[in-house]
């Protein structure tokens, strides 16, 4: 039997990050043949054959429908701007391909589900790059909960910010285009519903709150544009388990990099994480002698599966890049027909439910079922 082919349409951040994840899988893990690297898609012909080449890609094309018809690409990566994703995930899954798509699934409910009909139409394994899921910090995290440590959970709390948009004078991107989606909202927040529904359950209402720091940015060529998206969002939540939440995020968050601080309070105790530490977690039990009680920082190390396939020394810690060949992994897992650690397009699609309700929320000013 051959390789798996993998076609990789876009080479920009997550790009670059699925390229990695494709090369590094079969080293890191050491139980999974090699991918063939097999066609990448850039929009330019000259800059997809210096991607193709930097990224070790056998073939490159500015036609991504080519790329999709590519008799060797049996598995294909998402990863261009939010608005294309419907159109590439369905093309392909028509095709009988496998998707790996970054998040968000789509920039509209009707183009998510219409994703989620393709993939049930194909048989195939369609999954979202939820990569923030695979970090070992957040599955111990996960066992704490499902094990009882902390007790029945009765709130989640999760802050998202970053400062990549706190410029007043930054120009105006595709980011604040309505085509992108509705902001913060769906750009972070999905990552935050992400978080909550493997460690604790899905959204059952929101209340939503939405905000423009900024009326408008400057355009290269000289004037302004009005901002269409928002890039600050407030929720409050209401949770299936009967617990209640709080997500609250911001792209325009002055010092914060990468920031997802996610604390999770049951009846026994508590867990704290944040993503600026995303090697540790912090572990309150309300057990034992009163005045010994405090948090205990865990330092993610080879007990903490698979941590102990990267490094074999505790605390010396995994990055982003690290998490999407862990992804990568369990996509493969999928493709083999095992169990596996992911987020698929039904998963995908109840947030983006979540997030449509939200966006409704904010309109008409109200709680909102999903």
């Amino acid at each position: 039997m051959r390789a798996l082919g993998v076609g990789l349409i876009g080479t920009g951040y997550m790009g670059k990050c699925h390229a990695l994840a494709w090369n590094a899988v079969a080293p890191v893990f050491g139980d999974v043949r090699r991918p063939k690297l097999a066609m990448l898609c850039e929009v330019d012909e000259a800059l997809a054959a210096q991607r193709a080449g930097e990224f070790g890609f056998a073939e490159s094309t500015a036609d991504w429908k080519a790329l999709i018809a590519h008799p060797e690409v049996d598995v294909v990566s998402i990863t261009t701007p939010n608005a294309f994703h419907a159109q590439m995930a369905i093309a392909a899954l028509k095709a009988g391909k496998h998707v790996w798509c970054e998040k968000p699934m789509a920039t509209s409910l009707a183009d998510a589900e219409a994703m989620l009909v393709a993939a049930k139409a194909a048989g195939t394994v369609a999954a979202l790059g939820y990569n923030y899921i695979q970090n070992p910090a957040i599955r111990l995290a996960q066992r704490l909960i499902a094990d009882g440590t902390i007790g029945p959970v009765n709130h989640v709390r999760v802050e998202m910010d970053e400062d990549f948009m706190a410029d007043a004078g930054a120009l105006f991107s595709w980011k604040s285009e309505a085509a992108s989606g509705h902001g913060a909202l769906d750009d972070f927040g999905v990552h935050a519903f992400s978080l909550i529904k493997v460690l604790i359950g899905e959204v059952e209402a929101v209340m939503a709150d939405m905000a423009r720091p900024y009326a408008e940015r400057p355009l290269a060529a000289g004037g302004t544009r009005a901002v269409e998206t928002h890039d600050i969002a407030t929720l409050l939540l209401r949770l299936s388990s009967g617990a209640s939440g709080l997500v609250a995020l911001n792209r325009s968050a002055w010092g914060r990099k990468g920031r997802i601080a996610l604390q999770v309070f049951g009846a026994k105790g508590t867990i704290a994480y944040d993503q600026e530490r995303m090697n540790e977690i912090e572990l309150y039990t309300a057990d034992g002698d009163s005045d010994v009680q405090g948090f205990r920082r865990i330092l993610t190390a080879p007990a903490h599966a698979p941590y102990d396939r990267f490094i074999p020394a505790p605390g010396h810690g995994l990055g982003f890049n690290e998490l999407k060949i862990i992804e990568c992994r369990e996509l493969l897992r999928a493709i083999a027909g095992e169990p596996a650690h992911l987020l698929d397009f039904e998963a995908g699609l109840r947030i983006e439910r979540t997030v449509d309700a939200a966006a409704r929320s904010f309109r008409e000013g109200r709680w909102t079922t999903i």
